[in-house]
Parts: structure tokens; C-alpha cells; sequence
């Protein structure tokens, strides 16, 4: 169950999952906006996954003009999944954070500094220690606009990796599809556990 596939299974490979989501309390316990839809009219949302989605999340709730994050499951097969399920590399998805922001607080490229200063994007199917299909790089866009800017950031980082010495980016930017929401315990959790695992770290090349 715990193995660490690093190729991603087909949808006819993936676990059955199930029909019933995950439930867990809505309101986000540091910011105590609720997390999950419906969100303000002024929102837009945005899907992250930069490796371990615990510390992923702390990256993005303390940005002002944050609405709300949550953490989840996307950009795989398995309806429903849960965590160990996840972990198993069979679902295909990843470990990711939900961002709901204000576009008229918080512009997209802030965010998408924050997700490229946060990580290292050219590890493929890991992040530092971290190893497996559930810890790859991706932006999973909901706005048309948001693609453009993401691959143009995109661009622009490569070129200043390539100048420090990294090999190429392995960012998958796809548009977002279904978001499962992650088991309770998961979400905000090193607000809830101050000493927990944080895996991430980033380059040190500025975006």
C-alpha cells in the first residue's frame, strides 16, 4: 500500500475509490473563512502541488488577500480517494492546496512566485526527500488567463534555473479538474501540529 510508483497509472490501473466524500469542518482554522464552496463573487481559484501538502498550504494561507486554502487530491483517477490510497501511487493523483484568493488584493503572478520560490520544480516525481507521483510539481489552472500566466512564468523560471546550474522543469500546468478535499486532520495541519514534517524547500533562485 505504501510503495512509491514513480509513473503515473492508467484510469483503468487506478483504485476503485467511492462515492462519498471525505467529511471533515469547513472552517479553516487560521484564517476561519470556510473551505469549500460557495465563495465570495470577488474569488478566483487556483490549484497547487509543490511536494508534501502540509507545508505547501502554510506557504499560501499567510499571503494577504488570501481567502481560504484547503489541501486534496487532484489531477488522478480514483473518485473519493483517501490518503494511504494516495500514498499507494494508485490513484494517480496528487497532493495539492485549493487557493481561493481576491484578484483585487492579490494578483496571480504573486501567487505563482510563491509557488515557484517554494519548491524545487525539476525533480519530477519527488520533492527533496519525498518520493512519488503524489509529490510532482503542477499548477492546475481554472481561468484561461491563469494558463498564459502560468506558462509564461514558467518560461521566465526556467531560464534563471538553467543560469544557477538546474536541469529542466518537470511542471505539469493542466486545467483543474475535480478537487477532493483531503481528511480533517490534514488541513492546516502545522497550524495544529506547530512541530510538524515540513519536507519543502526551494532553490534559493529568485523568481
Amino acid at each position: 500500500m505504501f510503495g512509491r510508483p514513480t509513473e503515473i497509472p492508467t484510469a483503468a490501473q487506478a483504485l476503485p475509490g467511492r462515492d462519498e466524500p471525505v467529511q471533515f469542518d469547513p472552517i479553516h482554522v487560521v484564517l476561519g473563512t470556510s473551505m469549500v464552496a460557495p465563495f465570495p463573487d470577488d474569488c478566483e481559484q487556483v490549484v497547487f502541488g509543490l511536494g508534501c501538502f502540509w507545508g505547501a498550504e502554510r506557504k499560501f494561507w499567510n499571503l494577504p488577500g488570501v481567502h481560504t486554502t484547503a489541501v486534496g487530491y487532484a489531477a488522478g483517477h480514483t473518485p473519493n480517494p483517501s490518503y494511504q490510497e494516495v500514498c499507494s501511487g494508485m490513484t494517480g493523483h496528487n497532493e495539492v492546496v485549493l487557493v481561493v484568493y481576491h484578484p483585487a488584493q492579490i494578483d496571480f503572478e504573486t501567487l505563482l512566485t510563491t509557488f515557484w520560490e517554494s519548491h524545487n520544480p525539476t525533480q519530477g516525481m519527488r520533492q527533496g526527500n519525498d518520493q512519488g507521483t503524489q509529490y510532482r510539481s503542477g499548477i492546475y489552472y481554472r481561468l484561461d488567463s491563469q494558463r498564459v500566466a502560468a506558462e509564461l512564468s514558467l518560461e521566465r523560471y526556467q531560464q534563471k534555473l538553467q543560469q544557477a546550474g538546474y536541469t529542466r522543469v518537470t511542471t505539469e500546468i493542466l486545467e483543474a479538474g475535480p478537487f477532493y478535499y483531503a481528511e480533517e486532520y490534514h488541513q492546516q495541519y502545522l497550524e495544529k501540529n506547530p512541530a510538524g514534517y515540513c519536507g519543502l524547500g526551494g532553490t534559493g533562485v529568485s523568481c
